[in-house]
């Protein structure tokens, strides 16, 4: 087992993530990357969850939803035991429990329902029109550092090609209309990766985990970024509606129906060839502080 001594800087070290130790037919240990952040990074844990059950049900059954909840804080220098309940075997339809636990402490748990492909009705929103192609867009650890100074923290996500395609703040070019707080970024991951749906998937509930938040903020005079603010993923959830490649252009059109009691709520849409893949939604508490240490 990969054993934490780097961040996942590219997609070897991010697939090495997702490398999970099994202990008994139900019991999964995975491990950790080493970060500067004080807690484990949510889209990490959905990643590792959904690996985790996957390695449960038949082969021929496709994840189609991941619903979880982040109990409490995990902590960023420890490895963590995933165990899985079989919920439901049906004849279409699989579905999982899944909890972690570092110590003896359970921090996450959710569900995920797998179901044996099969032809049906087919329909979808199209892609927003008005959005520069990547290569047009700069790097959203660029922007992060012309917005808000240079750090570190901003490459805790290098595995991922991530361009910053606009928001709806003062001055940006998304203009509010249906929705008050909007933003979209291209991503990707740095190379290729296998061909395994599964670990597509999870590279989509990775990286859908790192920007949907923070659009919650984007109307407000309030960095998300910053030590005036606490944040924290609380639940999410992703819909898999059709086959992608997490290592080619997704679009990720987010926006933020409401903020309200120290509470944001997003939703953001991806994007592959003008076809909608997936769907997400998440609460998280974005709560306004004097002071907080970003770092360990």
């Amino acid at each position: 087992m990969w054993q934490g001594r780097r961040v996942p800087a590219n997609t070897a070290e991010l697939l090495a993530l997702l490398d999970l130790t099994r202990f008994g037919e139900m019991s999964f240990v995975a491990p950790h990357p080493r970060t500067r952040m004080q807690r484990t990074y949510g889209g990490q844990v959905l990643a590792q969850a959904l690996t985790a059950a996957y390695q449960t049900v038949p082969h021929d059954r496709v994840a189609h939803s991941l619903h979880a909840y982040f109990l409490r804080p995990g902590a960023a220098d420890d490895d963590m035991r995933f165990n899985v309940q079989a919920m439901r075997d049906g004849n279409t339809f699989t579905t999982r429990r899944v909890e972690a636990f570092q110590e003896e402490r359970e921090i996450f748990i959710g569900s995920a329902s797998f179901h044996g492909l099969e032809p049906g009705l087919n329909h979808a929103d199209p892609m927003p029109a008005d959005v520069p192609v990547p290569d047009e867009c700069p790097r959203l650890v660029d922007v992060m550092d012309t917005r808000f100074g240079s750090h570190s923290i901003w490459h805790e996500w290098d595995a991922l090609d991530v361009r910053f395609a606009g928001d709806s703040s003062p001055g940006g070019s998304i203009k509010p209309g249906r929705h008050v707080a909007s933003m979209r970024v291209w991503v990707r991951t740095e190379a290729a990766l296998p061909d395994d749906l599964r670990i597509h998937q999870a590279v989509l509930a990775y990286l859908s985990d790192l920007t949907l938040l923070s659009v919650s903020t984007v109307p407000h005079p309030v960095v998300f970024m910053s030590n005036q603010l606490q944040t924290a993923s609380i639940d999410h959830a992703v819909w898999f509606h059709r086959r992608f490649r997490a290592d080619q252009w997704l679009l990720y059109d987010m926006f933020s129906p409401s903020a309200s009691s120290a509470l944001g709520f997003s939703n953001g849409r991806l994007f592959q060839e003008g076809r909608l893949i997936a769907s997400c939604a998440q609460e998280g508490l974005i709560r306004q502080v004097e002071s907080r240490a970003l770092l360990s």
